[in-house]
């Protein structure tokens, strides 16, 4: 899918009922109907009524916020001008500028919501400047809490919360002495002369200004985005770091429906820059989504996407369609849209990654790294199976409210590709895949004592109680035979919560059976005298041995 917009050379100006917003012509110029405004309307005040809008109290503190981070960058540009022993003019003159993108530059950003913001500075002020004294400068502040750098990112972010708002900081050094205040981010002579990790840099800003350049309606884009948004959370499949779409992708695709049916509600010049391009770069022919970007240089920004995380996404749409035609003919509620998908009633079988470290923020650290690179044991299990095993990683983090250290657990569900036969008994052995996993989280550069990873099979009897939202348990007899056959169930909006806990058993490896019925997972469970840890998963001990 790509958003773009173009004019042949020479062409005379289209008129306003021909103009095309994108690269093909719209399907429909039909504006919307009666019925369409009155359901829109309803659409809105469900929005508003769930919360999704910020106050005004709220939306001033984030532009107070916003002005300080500026300050303090331009202070810390002034500060290396001056030590780096360039004049008193320079000094006065240096600069840096805070850009915003994603939801808040797009205007579809709800309470309590990170601001992801970008810092443009001089060519003499480089990447370590910022991630080692800007760093240094932040963490001294009383108002930063925490500051969690990322340097090795695929694009480089410094996230923190600045006076309780949460802030992803991205820096770019550009080929200029002196930053103007009136820069234009969006110019194509700011990606002269600049690294890769630069132009991903740049390139949330400049996506997001095109965007609200190339949409025919702002508000009906924003109204749309808000909603599918909220939707993408609901149902589990909102996290572009896990595999599925993050806020640039359903951007991109909203504003190809807009550009579509430009009159609907809701209901560059060659650098020689790497551009996504399947028929000259064969890596882009291995992406399974692509949803290209359209500020030059074009990028995949859904190449996270794998497999499993495609065949999730693919259910869900077509779940949401099934609910959406039942609203049109006035069956459902736009509350029945957004049930949340009951992730750990879906599966009969899970993986889950267990991190602990020695203080909270050690573990924010270390949970950076290891979310990361979760996507990684997904292509792993793929790869190693031979797709016969999928996986469907939960976006979402849990921790046991009732212990003491810093610990989180991930969590993914595991099930047998349907539709292909295979013998009685067979297994999955992905012990060795964990163990490669493990031994690439451990090769980080940063790591202190106290930081480990353990991972284990758990089946959805045996899952810990902190992971359901009242700390209960539907009891089996309770959930849809299509959930106690270990499939999916086509309608998540009838599963009720239950309340039976029941305790986790230890187990000796981590060879996955078929889960249908009659080829149970079964795992070997140790001795009685085997302890676990009361976090949902087996004592530390035992998961060592279990995985080596």
């Amino acid at each position: 899918m790509v958003v773009g917009s173009w004019t042949p050379i020479g062409s005379p100006p289209p008129s306003q009922s021909s103009k095309k917003y994108g690269i093909t012509q719209p399907i429909s110029l039909a504006g919307p109907t009666d019925v369409d405004i009155q359901r829109n309307a309803e659409l809105e005040k469900f929005l508003v009524d769930s919360g999704l809008y910020e106050s005004k109290d709220e939306a001033a503190k984030r532009e107070e916020v916003l002005g300080r981070i500026g300050l303090i960058v331009k202070d810390w540009v002034k500060q290396l001008t001056r030590q780096r022993g360039y004049s008193d003019q320079m000094v006065e003159e240096a600069n840096a500028i805070i850009f915003t993108f994603g939801s808040y530059r797009l205007g579809v950003h709800g309470p309590g919501a990170d601001i992801d913001t970008l810092c443009v500075g001089p060519c003499y002020v480089n990447r370590q400047d910022f991630f080692v004294i800007l760093h240094n400068t932040l963490a001294e502040m009383e108002e930063v809490t925490e500051l969690q750098p990322v340097p090795d990112a695929h694009v480089p972010v410094m996230k923190f919360k600045f006076q309780g708002i949460s802030i992803d900081l991205l820096y770019a050094s550009i080929s200029l002495l002196v930053v103007p205040d009136d820069f234009d981010i969006c110019h194509w002579s700011v990606l002269h002369n600049i690294d890769e990790q630069t132009v991903r840099s740049l390139n949330g800003c400049r996506v997001a200004d095109q965007i609200l350049k190339l949409v025919p309606n702002v508000e009906h884009f924003q109204t749309t985005l808000r909603c599918l948004k909220f939707w993408a959370k609901r149902r589990g499949i909102y996290s572009n770091v896990t595999g599925f779409l993050g806020g640039v992708n359903w951007a991109l695709l909203v504003a190809c429906v807009c550009q579509l049916y430009p009159n609907a509600v809701p209901n560059t010049d060659e650098l020689g820059l790497t551009e996504w391009d399947p028929w000259k770069n064969p890596r882009d022919q291995l992406h399974h989504m692509p949803i290209i970007t359209p500020a030059y240089p074009c990028m995949n920004s859904s190449y996270n996407v794998s497999l499993s995380t495609l065949r999730v996404m693919m259910e869900q749409f077509k779940c949401g369609n099934r609910t959406c035609q039942e609203i049109e003919l006035n069956k459902a509620q736009w509350r029945a849209l957004f049930e949340p998908y009951l992730f750990f009633e879906a599966y009969k079988n899970y993986l889950q990654v267990y991190i602990v470290a020695s203080d909270a923020d050690d573990l924010l650290i270390w949970k950076g790294w290891v979310e990361l690179r979760l996507r990684q044991l997904t292509l792993k299990i793929e790869r190693d199976t031979n797709g016969m095993l999928q996986c469907h990683p939960c976006p979402n983090e849990y921790a046991d409210t009732s212990k003491q250290f810093p610990h989180c657990a991930f969590f993914m569900g595991l099930q047998r590709k349907e539709g292909l036969s295979g013998q009685e008994g067979q297994q999955f052995d992905i012990r060795g895949t964990v163990e490669e996993f493990r031994q690439e989280i451990h090769a980080y550069t940063f790591w202190k004592p106290g930081m480990e990873i353990f991972i284990s099979h758990v089946r959805r009897k045996q899952l810990p109680v902190f992971v359901f939202p009242d700390g209960n348990k539907r009891s089996q007899s309770s959930r849809p035979l299509s959930q106690q056959a270990g499939r999916i169930s086509e309608d998540f909006s009838r599963s009720q919560p239950g309340s039976t806990e029941r305790q986790i058993k230890r187990k000796r490896d981590d060879r996955l059976e078929d889960p249908k019925p009659e080829k149970r997972v079964s795992l070997e469970a140790n001795s009685p005298e085997s302890s676990t840890n009361g976090c949902g998963g087996r004592s530390h001990t035992a998961l060592v041995k279990q995985l080596n």
